[in-house]
């Protein structure tokens, strides 16, 4: 039986990574802080250890072999550079969930390939989660782990992730200001943007993971939808008309503003294999649970 290692894998799309696991036969182990109780019962195993600690991670994680191991929380070349020493020979792949953030914003239209932020030569600064932006986190992370791992790795650059147990509710958020008939500010609600399910995430991690594939690779549902065509599903929903404001302040702001649409591609992944299900096939039904989800709260 393989034998998979998740750090991080107790809540939103981590849940659906571990499922997905299991139902390919892989022994797998979550390594958490134990804060988060998780839904697998005994169907897992479980290590307690604070990523951040690196000595505990060490001795709790580093002393076994796995297959596959999936990192869900690097945020920094730091935790880059500890995960290497703590797992160099302890691993035949590693699946570092990354973030379209690594290529900035904006570039219109056409959306970024894997080759627009190249992490072999980006320069490495070290440094802890606090000490960068989230999206130069990501890129430090990314340099780290592929100019330095002895073990292969892949990269899962994703677009924001969408579900009903989102944790950050960036979706909910429209939902709510439009069914309290509250204003939503958008710089440019003809922006374009792209998503992929909670669902769809996880089962990609499992699957790259399974592959022969290394290197960085964007996941996302294909499509893309202008902020004003969401706003417009999210009325025929509700049967509610949004109020949307130019002028900002500190309620309003949409989590999703963008002054340009802010695309990637997903092509090498599709070539590769994999069938990406439409985004504008789920974004109306999870609007949908969403507001049952609400209801019944």
């Amino acid at each position: 039986m393989k034998k998979a290692l998740v750090i991080g894998g107790t809540r939103f799309f981590g849940v659906h990574l571990v499922e997905t696991l299991l139902a390919e036969g892989f022994d797998v182990t979550i390594a958490t802080r134990g804060k988060t109780q998780d839904p697998f019962s005994t169907r897992v195993n479980r290590i307690i250890v604070d990523r951040l600690n690196f000595a505990e991670l060490k001795e709790r994680c580093g002393n076994e072999t796995w297959d596959i191991i999936f990192d869900q929380i690097c945020y920094s070349s730091q935790e880059a550079l500890e995960a290497i020493e703590v797992f160099r020979d302890k691993t035949k792949k590693y699946v570092f969930t990354s973030s379209k953030s690594v290529y900035g914003e904006g570039h219109g239209e056409v959306g970024f390939v894997e080759a627009d932020f190249n992490p072999y030569d980006y320069n490495i600064i070290p440094g802890q989660k606090e000490d960068f932006t989230y999206d130069e986190g990501k890129r430090q992370a990314e340099a780290v782990f592929f100019q330095k791992a002895s073990f292969p790795v892949v990269a899962v650059r994703f677009p924001i992730v969408l579900g009903l147990n989102d944790y950050t509710k960036r979706l909910h958020f429209h939902i709510e200001k439009i069914v309290n008939h509250e204003e939503i500010h958008l710089i440019n609600p003809d922006a374009s943007i792209d998503f992929i399910s909670e669902e769809e995430a996880g089962e990609f991690l499992a699957w790259i993971g399974s592959s022969a594939f290394s290197g960085p690779i964007n996941a996302l549902s294909n499509g893309k939808v202008k902020l004003s065509e969401m706003i417009t599903t999210i009325e025929e929903k509700t049967k509610i008309s949004a109020i949307i404001s130019s002028i900002p302040d500190e309620t309003n702001a949409s989590p999703f503003n963008i002054s340009e649409s802010w695309l990637i591609n997903n092509e090498k992944a599709r070539n590769l294999g994999f069938q990406f299900i439409d985004l504008n096939e789920w974004l109306p039904v999870l609007i949908g649970d969403i507001l049952e989800s609400n209801k019944e709260r």
